[in-house]
């Protein structure tokens, strides 16, 4: 259902006095609508259920860290076409930036894995990351207005004209894979690459990584895997697939998630 500004600044009211977070908040006040899921069942282990669910498709992606570790500038390289294809806007100050991919180190992408002593290898590698597309995303249930919402294949995607920039869903995410347009974006996009296919952002709308849904309308692969070609370095499909490239990926190699124990159930892998 749909929530007028002035509700939610009621319920936003009513949660401040009252101690309540806002996923909490909204729970008790909107009638009909299903409690959130939580993160895990109680007495299990979230890593234990990881498994894709059987019927419908499920689109991931596998990122295999040693192909990029071997072609430096290729993670580069897919941030390029992904900034490009969506017009992800270059301000002249850093706490204004907008990223939908990015690369950060081991230790930063990983944090519920232990560092003591890595390798050299992982030492010096820097992962992309991106939107996770979780299965049991916590930015859905936290978005009051649904401006963020799971589609049925999978795709956490965002409807920028209803979002009222409230910032939950940024403080549910639990990858701080969100960015906020503090400034107006328009003046900062590259007008030599500028793509007339893509909507531009306003001031005060969040936005991220999308898995490319406008390309996959098309019959293409997201910016990032076809800028990567052949190399391998990713690759994006239905999980649900048993006859799909990235099904073989997860079959034949050891995979990880970034932090796999909160039970969001990312849809992105890493071979390292």
């Amino acid at each position: 259902m749909d929530i007028k500004r002035r509700q939610f600044l009621k319920i936003a009211g009513l949660s401040t006095i009252a101690g309540l977070g806002a996923p909490a908040a909204f729970n008790l006040l909107l009638k009909g609508e299903s409690s959130p899921v939580s993160f895990a069942s109680s007495g299990s282990s979230p890593e234990a259920s990881q498994e894709a669910a059987p019927t419908g498709v499920r689109l991931g992606m596998v990122i295999d860290q040693n192909v990029f570790d071997a072609y430096r500038g290729l993670a580069q390289k897919c941030i390029t076409a992904c900034h490009t294809v969506h017009n992800v806007p270059k301000f002249d100050n850093p706490k204004d930036e907008i990223k939908w991919i990015f690369e950060v180190p081991y230790e930063k992408a990983f944090t519920a894995k232990s560092h003591y002593h890595k390798n050299e290898q992982l030492h010096d590698s820097s992962f992309p990351v991106l939107c996770n597309h979780c299965d049991n995303p916590p930015c859905v249930r936290a978005c009051p207005t649904k401006a963020t919402f799971k589609r049925k294949d999978g795709i956490v995607a965002m409807d920028y004209h209803r979002c009222i920039g409230c910032r939950f869903c940024m403080a549910a995410c639990p990858y701080g894979m969100r960015s906020f347009n503090w400034r107006d974006p328009r003046p900062f996009i590259d007008k030599t690459t500028y793509n007339k296919e893509f909507p531009t952002r306003m001031r005060g709308v969040v936005e991220k990584c999308n898995f490319c849904v406008e390309r996959l309308a098309k019959g293409l692969q997201p910016a990032c895997v076809e800028a990567c070609g052949n190399s391998g370095a990713m690759v994006f499909g239905d999980m649900n697939d048993p006859h799909s490239e990235i099904r073989k990926k997860l079959a034949e190699n050891f995979t990880i998630q970034r932090k796999p124990s909160l039970g969001t159930t990312p849809s992105v892998f890493y071979i390292i």
